[in-house]
């Protein structure tokens, strides 16, 4: 009988602490919850907007470095700011509607797909005179080399600023959007795919 309570005393004193540990980690968790700016990236029933706290490597890269997972080793060819407004047509200053940051979001993680390798590369690593081919994580191949002028080129574009680390990946931010050939025809704008009509 004796043991019985005792048993029963101890599931009590377990469940007891449990349940004042669970306690514990939520209001701890509650006092360590980061302010969020205005400007942040936030949701709302009519439009998405973007913020980006490395204006160097603009709001769309951004995006696709937090696709990343944080704990591995990834080269990212990372489009400039300039290059998603030119090549793309997507402007971070302005507001989208929930579809357009959909279509936003997807493009911008197609683009990564082509864009990165996982592997760490460092623009020393490249010769002049030397191309070096690596897949992308879409299997896309890049060609990796120097320009006359020692500048990187990655598919004949050429990098703005090289050998930016953030955390595990090394980011080298590109004067153009690294693409297949299918995926830039879809997002060719509408004058240039009807020249190309034309032209045939």
């Amino acid at each position: 009988m004796r043991v019985g309570k005792l048993f029963n005393h101890s599931i009590f004193t377990i469940l007891m602490l449990v349940s004042v540990c669970c306690m514990l980690v939520v209001i701890i968790s509650l006092f360590k919850l980061p302010d969020i700016p205005a400007g942040e990236t936030y949701e709302s029933s009519n439009n998405v907007g973007i913020y980006s706290k490395d204006e160097k490597l603009g709001k769309f890269g951004e995006l696709m470095i937090d696709m990343l997972p944080n704990d591995l080793a990834f080269t990212v060819f990372l489009p400039s700011e300039e290059a998603f407004e030119h090549d793309l047509r997507l402007r971070a200053n302005l507001s989208f509607s929930q579809e357009e940051w959909d279509n936003a979001y997807a493009t911008a993680s197609l683009v990564l797909g082509f864009s990165a390798v996982p592997r760490k590369i460092y623009s020393g690593l490249i010769s002049d005179g030397e191309v070096l081919s690596f897949d992308s994580i879409s299997g896309f191949t890049l060609y990796i080399s120097k320009d006359v002028d020692g500048v990187l080129v990655v598919n004949r574009i050429r990098a703005k600023e090289v050998d930016i680390n953030k955390g595990e990946v090394v980011l080298h931010i590109m004067d153009g959007v690294i693409m297949d050939a299918e995926f830039e025809h879809s997002v060719l704008p509408v004058d240039a795919v009807e020249g190309d009509e034309m032209a045939n």
